[in-house]
């Protein structure tokens, strides 16, 4: 039987990274090149193209311990080297919740 990643065609349009939420506390987290998990985006390893992605992503959700709910998101890459998130979703995630604390009362 076939596994759904080995199905799944991934196309990546530019620089990608693997993130997820780490198990005992749910924060967003990101694939090193090191295999580990880092809350930290600048730590993240980036991919350029498919095969890489698929590569870093099967290796990210066999590591179900650490995290869940893997998948590739987008980045941008400054002229400097910084690491951004590369669309609105990410950019909340990293951020956190986009309501204010009093609406939460």
């Amino acid at each position: 039987m076939t596994s759904p990643l080995e199905q799944k065609k991934i196309k990546i349009a530019g620089p990608s990274v693997v993130t997820a939420n780490r198990t005992w506390d749910g924060i967003v987290v990101y694939r090193t090149a090191a295999k580990s998990w880092s809350a930290d985006l600048s730590e993240a390893a980036i991919v350029r193209n498919s095969d890489e992605a698929k590569t870093l992503l099967a290796e990210s959700v066999a590591d179900d311990v650490g995290a869940v709910g893997a998948y590739i998101a987008p980045v941008q890459v400054g002229a400097d080297g910084k690491i951004e998130p590369g669309n609105l979703r990410e950019q909340i995630r990293r951020t956190g919740v986009t309501i204010g604390q009093s609406a939460q009362a």
